[in-house]
Parts: structure tokens; sequence; C-alpha cells
């Protein structure tokens, strides 16, 4: 989820928390507790500050080690130590419970998102991204809002974010319903479908498409359970090039394919240079795919640049490689 979610999040648990009696009759244990529920809720998102390095980077490894297993074990511990320092009164125990409790929803409502999240490394690396509910959803935000709001109003807090978390659970279980209704009505249009990778929107009833057959790439798009299909593709392996082999060596073409499941590649050549080009076929928009790596090499197949991320205009990608080569 985005940073914003989590954050509402974190305080709901913090007032969630007031329902233990060991919270609700400490101030310094409440006091903790809160610090530990905020802090718990963003704790895995440091790997945010990767982007700072570069795009590569950034893709190969947010939501990785920082949401693995060792890590969900990690951040309540030390979390907890901090607020020991700060509250030496507080209750260790129930600190701790509840943050682990924040850090632990944390990755769990990430790996509902279409990004994923490597959650159950070092288990396994592969990452678990479900397609179910959008980085940001407008209901979860807007009713972690309201039970905000209900609690500066004087309600107490414990009632508020059961009844919050209930609704929460009869949302996620619908949006499951409607991802399995959707992905069936695929396969009825798209019969030969080896694969359906669906990316819920910020609309509850529409959603991106993207399936793979055994030659075809279609890209669709569902709303109100009406399938269009907007783009088909001829999907080719890719060939056995020493371009595309030298283009795979740059940092920011192999980062895309470790994170890119469904894409299309191009290789062209012009002006004594070639340009290879992968194409993430998820992401739609507005008649574009703004998800791309692309990498320039010369004729001795040095990689004169390259670039991976998000880019709406053609016109912006090559400022960006501009940029990368000056």
């Amino acid at each position: 989820m985005d940073t914003g979610t989590h954050l509402v999040m974190g305080i709901a648990l913090g007032g969630l928390a007031t329902l233990d009696p060991v919270v609700a009759y400490n101030s310094y244990t409440a006091t903790a507790v809160m610090i530990g529920t905020v802090l718990g809720s963003q704790a895995p998102d440091i790997d945010t500050v990767l982007k700072m390095r570069n795009n590569a980077v950034y893709i190969r490894n947010h939501r990785g080690l920082t949401h693995s297993i060792p890590f969900v074990l990690m951040w309540p511990i030390l979390i907890t130590a901090a607020a020991s320092l700060i509250l030496p009164e507080a209750n260790v125990l129930h600190t701790w419970l509840w943050t682990f409790l924040a850090v632990f929803l944390h990755v769990f409502v990430d790996i509902f998102n279409a990004y994923g999240t490597q959650a159950i490394r070092p288990l396994s690396s592969r990452w678990v991204a479900l397609g179910i509910i959008n980085t940001f959803d407008p209901f979860i935000f807007g009713i972690h809002i309201a039970g905000l709001i209900l609690w500066v109003f004087g309600l107490p807090p414990g009632p508020i974010f059961i009844m919050v978390y209930i609704i929460l659970i009869g949302y996620y279980l619908a949006r499951i319903l409607e991802h399995r209704s959707i992905k069936a009505l695929v396969r009825a249009k798209i019969p030969d479908a080896r694969r359906i990778i669906l990316s819920p929107t910020m609309r509850y009833h529409k959603w991106r498409i993207a399936v793979t057959t055994s030659d075809k790439y279609y890209v669709a798009v569902a709303d109100n359970r009406e399938i269009t299909i907007l783009d088909i593709f001829d999907r080719h392996p890719l060939p056995d090039s020493p371009v595309l082999d030298a283009a795979l060596q740059d940092v920011n073409l192999s980062a895309f394919v470790s994170f890119s499941p469904v894409y299309r590649w191009e290789i062209s050549y012009e002006h004594e240079m070639f340009t290879v080009r992968f194409i993430d076929l998820r992401y739609r928009s507005k008649g574009r795919y703004p998800f791309v790596a692309i990498v320039h090499l010369d004729d001795q197949l040095n990689i004169l640049n390259s670039f991976t991320g998000w880019v709406f205009t053609e016109e912006k990608l090559q400022k960006k490689l501009n940029v990368i080569t000056g």
C-alpha cells in the first residue's frame, strides 16, 4: 500500500490497542504502543531510500529483503527496544506484540497489490503479488480516516477500529471474489489463455488485464465486468542475439526483466546505434505503456546509455536518456 495508508493503519492499530487492558491502564505503555504501531507500519518501506541511487536498484530491491520473514521478526524487536529506551516504564511484551502486528499487517496487505513483495524470503525469492487491491485504495484509506475522525470527536477508539477491521475483512473477501470472477470472464473470452495478470485500479469495478497465450499477448480492460481487448501482440521468444546479450548485461534492463512478468521487446538500428526496448504490458494508460526499459549500444555493442522506469511521453524518455549520457 501507499505510505499514507500504512500511516493511518498504524495510528488505527494504536487505537485498537486500547482494548488491551495492559495498554488501556498504563499511559506509558499506551504511548510506547502508539510509537511502535506507527513506526512498525512504516519500517518495511525503509528501502524506498534506494530510489535515491537509481531506478534499477529500487526496482530490484523495493519490498524485497525488508519485507522478508527475518525482517518481519527483526523490526518489532528494534522498534520495541528503541521505545523502551524512551519509555522504560512501558510494558515491553505488549509493546512488542502490537508492534509486531503493525509490521505483519504492513507486509500482509502489500501482498494483495500487483507489485507484491518477497514476503516468504528466504524460503523462496519469488514475488508474491495477488493483484487484488490497488496500491492506493480509496475505500481502505477513507474508512481509516473516518475512524480517526470519530476518535477525534470523542468516541472510544477500540470499538471504532474493531468495526473498521470487520468491514475491511468483508471488503477484502469481496475483492477476492471480484478478482476470481474477472479471471473467469477473461478465460471465457480468451480460452487459450496460459497466464492472466490482473492489476486493480482505484475504481472498484475496473481492472487492467494482461494475458499470455502460446503465441499472443492480449492487453485488455475490465469495466463493470465487460472485457474489452485493447491490443494484441505476437509473442516472440527472446532471440539468440549478440545485441540482446550485451543489452541484458545492463543494470537497468536486467532489473526490468527481474521485475516484469509480461513484456514485449523491440530491437532497432539507426544512426549507427542499436536500441533495445522492453515494454511492460500490465500498465497501459491513455494508449501508452509507460513502464519501460531502454538500452542504446554502439556498433561495438558498448552500452551508451540506458533507463528503466515510468515515462508517459517519448520526449520525456529522450530527455532522461540525454541526462544519463551527459
